[in-house]
């Protein structure tokens, strides 16, 4: 149970102080669960945010299950995805009800565009961490260049673009030879 509890309180903090939405939290999620508590390893926290990115919900909250199902399994995933839910659910309540009346107001408004240029700056520094996880050889470099073309300059989605990434990989693990693909 302490691992649990543990769990709880390290993502709600996490997600008490995260502002941004998955991207912008990854580099503090990596910070607390990878460096200080050593609870997943920098792959797993990339495959982690992968899977997060490919089912349906938000990304923090699809990350936190999974670092929590990996520590501490079914119950580990419910106390994770727990913590990281309870501070956005308190904070907003506490905006709907003081805040709302004062989103026109001139101070309000430079403290959120304050707060957005921040979180662009955080979202940055998670491409690069996951950039120089992900993309490590030629092929990866490939995949990365193709997705980020058509993410830009096509209506592609991003489900199909993460599914054919996905294929690619195992293709191209196949044909090196180093990936055999084995059911569990």
């Amino acid at each position: 149970m302490h691992r649990n509890l543990q769990l709880y309180f390290t993502l709600a903090k996490i997600s008490a102080v995260s502002f941004g939405g998955g991207y912008a939290v990854l580099p503090i999620l990596q910070r607390e669960v990878v460096e200080k508590k050593g609870w997943v390893t920098t792959e797993d926290l990339t495959d982690i945010s992968a899977i997060a990115q490919c089912t349906p919900g938000v990304i923090i909250v699809n990350a936190a299950t999974y670092v929590g199902a990996q520590c501490g399994g079914s119950v580990g995933a419910l106390f994770a995805t727990l913590g990281v839910l309870t501070p956005p659910m308190i904070i907003m309540s506490l905006v709907g009800a003081f805040l709302w009346p004062y989103l026109q107001n001139p101070w309000v408004q430079h403290a959120l565009a304050g707060l957005q240029a921040c979180v662009c700056a955080l979202i940055l520094h998670a491409v690069v961490k996951l950039f120089r996880s992900s993309v490590v050889d030629l092929p990866s470099f490939f995949l990365f260049s193709a997705s980020l073309l058509l993410s830009f300059f096509t209506s592609v989605s991003p489900v199909i673009l993460v599914l054919s990434a996905g294929f690619a990989g195992l293709g191209i693990s196949r044909i090196k030879g180093r990936g055999e693909v084995r059911p569990s």
